[in-house]
């Protein structure tokens, strides 16, 4: 009984781990996208510039999810796993998107109602790739 309550209590301590290390990867990839956003929007219209944006940020959170997060190596199938689950997020960031601009939100600032709508689902999504998907060592 007391090997199963420090299992449940170190899966719970990993869990909040990951949750936190997310938030901060989530963050810095969140910030590299809106910045990015924000530069291309000089020379290009917003749908181009968050997809620009969007993509290079997904690398960035690739790599930063796959080492810190979850504390494993980057695998072609976690990267196929991962396409997969943004191609998914992807297209709720530009609904998103569509709606707030047409709600008049100015260009500069619709991604925040984006983010905190997307990030959540995206959380959820690339968790399951990574538990889901073995490191072939």
């Amino acid at each position: 009984k007391s090997r199963n309550m420090n299992k449940d209590r170190l899966l719970r301590r990993e869990t909040m781990g990951e949750m936190i290390r997310f938030a901060l990867v989530g963050g810095l990839a969140t910030l590299l996208h809106w910045a990015l956003y924000w530069l291309l929007l000089l020379v290009t219209v917003a749908y181009i510039a968050y997809s620009i944006a969007y993509l290079i940020s997904f690398l960035f959170n690739f790599l930063a999810t796959s080492y810190i997060t979850f504390r494993s190596r980057p695998t072609w199938m976690r990267l196929w796993g991962m396409t997969g689950a943004h191609a998914v997020n992807y297209v709720v960031h530009i609904i998103l998107l569509a709606i707030i601009l047409h709600l008049g939100v100015p260009e500069r600032w619709a991604p925040i109602p984006v983010f905190c709508v997307a990030v959540p689902i995206n959380f959820l999504l690339v968790r399951y790739v990574f538990k889901n998907t073995k490191d072939k060592r």
